[in-house]
């Protein structure tokens, strides 16, 4: 097989891996660098590097259902209201348990 059937026979699959890589890109919200998509193996090692990742999910950054608990059996003692914000993220919820102790 010469240089130039070589090159033809391997595009699709170049393509096809980009295409992927473009998929776990959005996944993992992340940019896909431009660098990477130009050459074949730094594509490769980031595809492996973002298919290790656990997806990000809107679900992790809300507070579990024990955080909750205790911030309003702390919010009943104390006689406050647990601030709105705090029930969308679970850092602030942590932030505001900590200080309201």
């Amino acid at each position: 097989m010469n240089m130039r059937a070589a090159s033809v026979a391997s595009q699709p699959l170049l393509a096809s891996r980009r295409g992927y890589a473009q998929s776990l890109a959005l996944r993992n919200q992340t940019l896909l660098p431009w660098e990477v998509q130009q050459d074949r193996r730094s594509l490769s090692a980031w595809i492996e590097a973002q298919a290790r990742m656990k997806p990000i999910s809107d679900l992790d950054r809300l507070p579990s259902s024990k955080q909750v608990a205790f911030a309003e059996r702390l919010a009943r003692i104390k006689r406050r209201a647990v601030p709105e914000e705090c029930f969308r993220d679970k850092g602030l919820m942590s932030k505001w348990i900590d200080g309201n102790r």
